[in-house]
């Protein structure tokens, strides 16, 4: 299944797509979030659409798509995962996956505006493949770490690397600012992802292709992931883990380029569909 949420922001309504086609499937479901992967809800939803797939509404031509999930208990992320990246970045090959968090504040839709920070110069773009956790997972076996999966989706990891990394302190200050999560457009269930390890991912800022990347390139694959994060803190069902960025981030290039205001990013993942952000200057809101 693909799993879409749509409508105002914060005011989003679950919904399918089936085909290409958005249906609206809200009268099923209230929303995406924990209470519906604890419960199993994607096998009744799975089941119900199998059986009245006739009866689904489409969704008006060009509603707002939201995040294809409700705000999570938290947006886990790993850090230099492609050696590309790494060595781009003049930082060491991982030997162990590094951890960090997005605020959950951070999370918008697949089309949303990606908005500077106040005093920012150095905001930044990377296309990820973000796992999201299906039941509650604490010290999971790798062998076993696919059961725990509810679906992939296409992330924009959005960083600020002056607040990232000369501000002192942890990544998090420059991850978590707001719109600097865009997801979606679809959750894709693993029968209809494809193979994980070999997902072509790309990014372009103005047209100019910046990313080009192969998950097949990742130095800790998805379930080596879920089981080591799962020793440090119980992931909860709807958490994201994104799973680290190619090369060809705005931070590599010699000299760096950032986004500014008027700039549009546009990037997708085999199978995970596409995304759009233009960027704009702060706005108090």
């Amino acid at each position: 299944m693909k799993l879409i949420r749509f409508g105002n922001a914060g005011k989003e309504k679950a919904g399918v797509n089936i085909d290409g086609v958005n249906y609206d499937a809200s009268f099923l479901q209230s929303d995406y979030d924990e209470k519906f992967f604890g419960r199993g809800g994607l096998a009744e939803l799975d089941a119900y659409i199998k059986a009245h797939q006739s009866e689904l509404i489409p969704i008006p031509e060009g509603s707002r798509l939201g995040s294809p999930i409700a705000r999570p208990s938290k947006i886990v992320c790993i850090g230099l995962n492609y050696a590309d990246h790494a060595k781009e970045t003049n930082a060491a090959t991982p030997t162990e996956p590094i951890i960090f968090m997005k605020s959950t504040t951070s999370l918008v839709g697949p089309n949303d505006d990606i908005m500077v920070p106040k005093n920012s110069v150095k905001t930044d773009w990377e296309v990820e493949l973000a796992v999201v956790i299906g039941k509650k997972a604490s010290y999971v076996d790798e062998a076993e770490a696919a059961d725990y999966i509810a679906g992939y989706v296409l992330h924009n990891d959005v960083s600020e690397r002056e607040f990232q990394l000369e501000r002192n302190g942890t990544w998090d200050k420059g991850k978590g600012c707001d719109t600097f999560a865009p997801m979606g457009p679809y959750l894709v269930t693993p029968d209809e992802a494809g193979d994980v390890d070999a997902m072509r991912l790309w990014l372009t800022v103005n047209g100019t292709k910046m990313q080009d990347g192969n998950t097949s390139n990742f130095i800790f694959k998805v379930p080596f992931v879920i089981s080591y994060i799962s020793q440090f803190m119980t992931l909860l069902p709807g958490d994201v883990i994104s799973t680290g960025t190619p090369a060809g981030v705005g931070l590599g290039f010699k000299p760096p380029v950032y986004l500014k205001p008027g700039d549009v990013v546009e990037l997708g993942i085999d199978g995970l569909g596409t995304s759009r952000q233009e960027v704009v200057a702060y706005t108090k809101a």
